[in-house]
């Protein structure tokens, strides 16, 4: 399937539809446990129950957090490939989000629209996205 804006999101089903409900209902079910019967077990195992779903929120977190150091690397070097001289200079303005957002533009039309983030101070990664005509597929996500 060919990506673009509307379908560009990535959901694992295993782990959004699986593994996060049966970690809630683990939590839920625990603390429901905690009030009707408290006691140390109870209360340990409430505590369990949290670290878990923390455990696996954390890791979905940190794995996107390395995605986006790779795609921000990735990006400088691709811009200093592909963007005119006088744009190369710039390519230390890019804040992270705008990187992000641009590597969904084709090398042809990434000069231009890299000038105008930069030149129109646009800065969140939805309208970034939104301009990309010619968009190229990221499918190798985290």
């Amino acid at each position: 399937m060919n990506q673009n804006y509307s379908n560009h999101a990535k959901f694992v089903p295993p782990f959004h539809f699986f593994v996060l409900p049966v970690l809630l209902l683990n939590v839920g079910w625990s603390v429901y446990h905690i009030v009707k019967t408290p006691s140390a077990d109870t209360i340990i195992q409430t505590a369990v129950a949290v670290a878990i779903l923390m455990a696996a929120l954390f890791g979905r977190i940190f794995a996107l957090s390395v995605q986006d150091r790779v795609i921000r690397l990735e990006m400088r070097l691709r811009m200093a490939n592909v963007l005119p001289v006088d744009m190369r200079t710039r390519i230390s303005e890019f804040t992270p989000e705008q990187l992000i957002a641009l590597r969904f533009a084709s090398d042809e039309e990434l000069p231009a629209l890299s000038k105008k983030v930069l030149d129109e101070k646009i800065s969140k990664r939805k309208p970034i996205k939104l301009l990309v005509k010619n968009w190229q597929g990221d499918y190798l996500r985290a």
